[in-house]
């Protein structure tokens, strides 16, 4: 680490490789992870949903500002809680074979299936039904009115997926899509290439080939970008916010996101199965500094769980109080002879040990002890989902734009992105009336989670690469971006 800023500065006194030496039919994107999976029904993580996005098209399809547009079908016709969609003429998979409405029917039941554990299926519990009237009609019935249901139905998971294949066929190469680019190689930890989908209905995509590489190393994207070997990197250290700002001038792009990180504790066992003590370090914390000081890239401080990018108030019941701290620690059973002690587990990348040596340096005057467990994501992740953790970092960033899909996660029936284990009646209750604002309230009262900041997106994007609209979804198709022409 130590090397990192006199490396930087030795880039600071170079040119950057001119964009003319990198191919003008490729585009080369950094993301923050690797790929978890092909398939869309069966993937949660940021990363690959972008990069299903590129290859699999839906009734519906995510614009460029974040919106949702018309994807394989025609707009829809909707009366009370049936939406009616005619499919485009002439569709067909990239082997050839037709999309039909017969494939959106099949896909739902998929999805639905209890045998394909989907982690995204709950997020289509508003929908009942999906059946094919006819060849190209496709009917969508709700269980009650879904104001969202356009990103419902471009989410890649509600796709036309190419089931048609066999159980194998995200093994296929090139790997058979309905969107604007296929799968022609990928090799793990490397690169992943996206060609043109030659039978897409839109036509040709302007830009021939996307290269997505995983970039865990924001010190390291931020560096290949500056050599002109990237187009697109996905996050910027904060640290070095203010020197990519001073040495790549137009290439930083910085925008409100709609997304939340916090950290989850762990309900099921003590100590933090003890509401004062959730409620004690939560207090404790100055969100302030931490969002100003110390990332300091325009984050908003977060009390509440919903993003302000998506209309959240933000509330913060619980306040901060340090005589009321002590004494809820003390009625815990937690003081100087009895030292409150815990882990906070954190993922490598970005932010977050930083963010964790802040918070215990925060409790150390109220007597806690904090020790700190890094791992790798697949890790962490993972010891989450089955509650192998006292304190964990976490967060939610929003699949569409709606208060239930941050709300819904922390469920009595949510399952296990439910890391915190938490299980309230009062919360579910309001939840399930759609009293989102008494049910974040609740939430925030009982501290089954930590929230720190509402995030913003740092992402670099060449000069020259046109099609980029910053947008609270922090969704940029691939299908849409271009080299620019000299």
């Amino acid at each position: 680490m130590r090397l990192a800023v006199p490396f930087l500065l030795l880039l600071a006194a170079c040119s950057p490789q001119p964009a003319a030496q990198r191919s003008p039919d490729t585009i080369v994107r950094l993301s923050d992870d690797e790929v978890k999976g092909l398939d869309p029904q069966k993937i949660s993580d940021l990363t690959s949903l972008r990069v299903a996005a590129d290859q699999f098209e839906g009734l519906m399809r995510y614009r460029g500002d974040g919106g949702a547009e018309p994807g394989l079908a025609k707009a829809p016709e909707c009366i009370a809680l049936v939406c009616t969609f005619t499919l485009r003429s002439g569709l067909h998979f990239s082997d050839g074979t037709p999309i039909t409405a017969a494939t959106f029917a099949q896909g739902f039941a998929r999805l639905r299936d209890p045998a394909t554990a989907s982690p995204t299926a709950k997020l289509f519990d508003g929908i009942a039904s999906v059946e094919a009237r006819d060849a190209a009609t496709v009917v969508v019935t709700l269980q009650r009115p879904l104001p969202y249901l356009p990103y419902l139905l471009a989410h890649p998971a509600m796709a036309a997926l190419p089931l048609h294949r066999g159980a194998q066929w995200t093994k296929e190469r090139p790997l058979v899509t309905s969107g604007a680019y296929r799968l022609t190689a990928w090799r793990l930890g490397d690169r992943l290439t996206l060609a043109r989908n030659p039978a897409w209905h839109d036509g040709k995509a302007p830009t021939t080939t996307i290269r997505w590489q995983p970039a865990e190393d924001k010190l390291a994207a931020l560096r290949r970008f500056r050599a002109g070997e990237v187009d697109t990197v996905s996050d910027i250290p904060p640290s070095r916010l203010a020197w990519a700002k001073q040495h790549l001038p137009g290439a930083v792009r910085i925008a409100p996101y709609a997304g939340t990180y916090y950290f989850a504790f762990n309900t099921r066992r003590p100590p933090f199965s003890d509401v004062r003590v959730r409620r004690a370090l939560s207090m404790a914390v100055n969100r302030k500094w931490i969002a100003e000081k110390l990332l300091g890239a325009g984050e908003i401080p977060a009390t509440g769980l919903i993003p302000a990018a998506i209309g959240g108030g933000n509330p913060d019941p619980l306040g901060h109080d340090p005589a009321a701290i002590r004494t809820l620690l003390a009625e815990a059973g937690y003081g100087p002879r009895h030292p409150l002690r815990f882990t906070i587990r954190f993922n490598s990348g970005g932010d977050h040990r930083r963010i964790a040596v802040a918070l215990a340096a925060m409790w150390v005057p109220y007597g806690v002890e904090a020790q700190l467990l890094n791992s790798e994501a697949q890790l962490h992740f993972a010891a989450l989902r089955s509650g192998d953790f006292d304190l964990a970092r976490s967060g939610w960033i929003a699949d569409l734009p709606d208060a239930s899909n941050f709300l819904a996660v922390h469920a009595g029936d949510a399952g296990a992105i439910n890391y915190s284990g938490f299980d309230d009646v009062v919360y579910d209750r309001l939840l399930g009336r759609g009293r989102f604002d008494l049910a974040e309230q609740r939430l925030i009262e009982e501290a089954p989670i930590l929230p720190i900041d509402f995030y913003v997106s740092r992402s670099l994007v060449g000069t020259d690469i046109g099609g980029w609209q910053d947008n609270a979804m922090n969704i940029h198709p691939s299908r849409l971006l271009y080299r620019k022409p000299r």
